[in-house]
């Protein structure tokens, strides 16, 4: 019996190949991505969008066709008069000329309006969308398609979430949604890299905001106020560009010592908190020129802050009477029992309390923007204490 022949069998780890599957199926689903927003940039979508608008409106009659303009600025197409087939085809080559030059704008305002319209969806060409003072609940499903949108201004609506795909207006610089229900928002919005202004001012049931948000690097203008923050969120003290902070009418006890990591940061609102004291850490900012606050529990002032002749340091006193301060327990009972009814059957913003808050905001902003041209003042007139009801 001869000798059986020696065979080499090679065995190998499975983590190994577990290792470089996974390594595939990574490359795979990026290559997949590259694609999608290939897709998504592509020219051709817009111009299928923009003939499709053109084709739903030839459909259309002239008074039809002109209340459908009246929801968007566009001088060229403001009066409709009929034409020639000449004239149309020179028409529509102005018209196309026009939408890659001009700054066109979305405007709708009124508490009629319980929806978008349903030819929004063929403007993706936009520019600006400004929606204010509607009975709005949610952003449209097409929102993503609006890829050349740079402002989107959407306060005093009934607006309750924003839709994970508001990360893919990437172009985006403004966006406000003061004013709201929103009682989050979506991680996905640190995708908005451009976003140089965010306003959230408003919502009541905000409490916090995305880890994600950090990378939001070139916002300049932050506004959360009047909504239930307790602290400072983490994602605000890594926006090393910022130079508005708005924190005011929270629930702040405190601020974190390293507020100083806000190098450029030039104006600080923190007035009508729970705040006794203010960090050391504030003097450390060079570029800081207004400090906001109120309260008698703050008994904590760095001296620096009250005497440098470059900071306004601007106090409030709110001092209510023994009658108000019955009125205003017996306001905040009344307050809850309306929240409970909410829960129950949805109702549209309070308008009243919107209104006045807006007016506070604006009072206060008023003051600031008449301080902002005096450069050089003596320092008798940086320390500023008002006593006012707000």
């Amino acid at each position: 019996m001869g000798l059986g022949r020696k065979v080499d069998v090679p065995v190998c780890d499975l983590s190994l190949l577990k290792g470089i599957w996974e390594v595939r199926e990574r490359k795979y689903k990026q290559r997949q991505k590259k694609e999608q927003e290939r897709i998504e940039q592509s020219a051709l979508t817009r111009i299928d969008q923009q003939w499709q608008y053109r084709i739903y409106c030839k459909t259309l009659k002239a008074d039809e066709r002109n209340l459908l303009h009246h929801y968007l600025q566009r001088a060229t197409l403001t009066d409709i008069q009929p034409c020639t087939a000449e004239q149309q085809d020179q028409k529509d080559q102005q018209d196309h000329n026009d939408l890659e030059q001009s700054k066109l704008i979305f405007q709708l305002d009124g508490d009629r309006w319980t929806d978008f319209p349903r030819e929004l969806q063929w403007m993706t060409y936009l520019r600006e969308w400004h929606v204010r003072g509607t009975k709005i609940r949610q952003l449209p499903d097409y929102l993503a398609q609006f890829t050349q949108l740079t402002v989107l201004e959407i306060p005093k609506n009934a607006i309750a979430e924003l839709p994970p795909e508001i990360g893919k207006l990437t172009a985006l610089r403004e966006l406000s949604v003061s004013y709201n229900r929103l009682s989050k928002v979506p991680p996905e919005l640190g995708n908005c890299e451009n976003l140089q202004r965010l306003e959230l001012a408003g919502n009541n049931n905000l409490f916090e905001l995305p880890f994600e948000l950090s990378s939001l690097k070139q916002l300049v203008h932050l506004d959360i106020a009047e909504n239930r923050f307790v602290s400072i969120p983490i994602c605000a003290l890594r926006m090393s560009s910022l130079q508005l902070l708005d924190l005011s009418n929270n629930s702040l006890t405190d601020l974190p010592q390293d507020m100083d990591r806000l190098e450029q940061l030039v104006t600080l609102f923190v007035h009508k908190n729970n705040l006794s004291y203010l960090p050391h850490c504030l003097t450390n900012i060079s570029t800081l020129k207004v400090i906001v606050v109120s309260g008698k529990e703050l008994t904590c002032i760095p001296t620096k802050l009250c005497r440098s002749p470059n900071i306004k340091f601007i106090r409030l006193y709110d001092n209510p009477t023994s009658e108000e301060k019955k009125k205003k327990k017996e306001e905040e009972e009344e307050e809850k029992k309306k929240e409970k009814n909410k829960r129950r059957k949805w109702r549209g913003p309070r308008e009243e309390e919107v209104k006045k808050d807006s007016r506070e905001k604006e009072c206060i902003e008023a003051y600031i923007s008449t301080l902002q041209d005096r450069d050089s003042v003596p320092e008798s007139t940086t320390k500023v204490s008002i006593a006012c009801l707000l």
